[in-house]
């Protein structure tokens, strides 16, 4: 049988523009939001679904079997999948970002193109996320949708308690738990649990995911896209941690 690769994956998504929604549409988003303060906390939140917002990174880091490797596999490949609204669909660029690692440049249609071919070539494929099912899988297919394009894979297969070939670090962590709030299965955010593990932690460079619409606005997408790498990094250091020390 053909060896499974691991790849753990992270995106960074930022709010469409205000203007490019109907009137309609703005007041759906704002609606029952009476002050200032509540209607840009929701705009805020408008880069946490596929409808309001675009994704401008997909971070990747494919790992192989390897039995003479520490931990049993090797790194392939670590690179981004960034996005540049000002290129067309015949734009490309790579870019060599300070760690080393490859910075791939289209529009976003284009990245999401690059980013399902990479998945039908290294099929099969074992994903690794944190809060991949609730988030980075369904908005990767509801925004490829929303360009036009048929996703390549069904990534939400499955049910929530029980899906192949994906490995949704909150879901481990927490058992499967729905609770959110309290007792031994509370969920974390990411930052804790990697700082809790050892891990160091992805933030850095001044910016997290709150500040991406920002440093994206500014042009900064090489800072983006090593953030977003850093994330994926931490991610598959979380995944080796409960392999190792949980999974059973």
């Amino acid at each position: 049988m053909k060896p499974i690769n691991f790849l753990a994956f992270d995106i960074e998504t930022i709010p469409m523009q205000w203007d490019d929604f109907s009137e309609s549409q703005q007041e759906y988003i704002l609606r029952r939001k009476e002050t200032d303060e509540e209607k840009e906390k929701r705009k805020n939140e408008m880069a946490l679904t596929p409808m309001t917002a675009q994704c401008v990174c997909i971070g990747l880091q494919l790992m192989a079997p390897d039995p003479e490797a520490e931990g049993g596999y090797k790194m392939i490949k670590r690179a981004a999948l960034s996005v540049d609204n000002n290129f067309g669909d015949d734009d490309q660029e790579t870019v060599i970002l300070p760690t080393g690692d490859e910075c791939f440049l289209y529009n976003e249609k284009k990245m999401f193109e690059a980013f399902w071919k990479i998945l039908a070539k290294y099929d099969p494929c074992h994903l690794i996320s944190f809060n991949g099912r609730n988030f980075d899988a369904p908005f990767v297919m509801l925004r490829s949708a929303l360009l036009g394009m048929r996703p390549g894979k069904n990534l939400m297969q499955g049910t929530k308690f029980n899906y192949m070939l994906h490995t949704d670090l909150i879901d481990e962590l927490s058992f499967f738990s729905p609770s959110y709030t309290y007792g031994a299965t509370k969920k974390f955010n990411f930052d804790f649990y990697t700082r809790a593990f050892g891990i160091p932690s992805p933030k850095g460079g001044g910016i997290d995911g709150s500040k991406v619409a920002e440093f994206f606005s500014a042009g900064k997408i090489n800072d983006i896209s090593e953030y977003c790498l850093r994330d994926v990094k931490a991610t598959w250091d979380l995944f080796c941690k409960w392999r190792d020390l949980l999974k059973f």
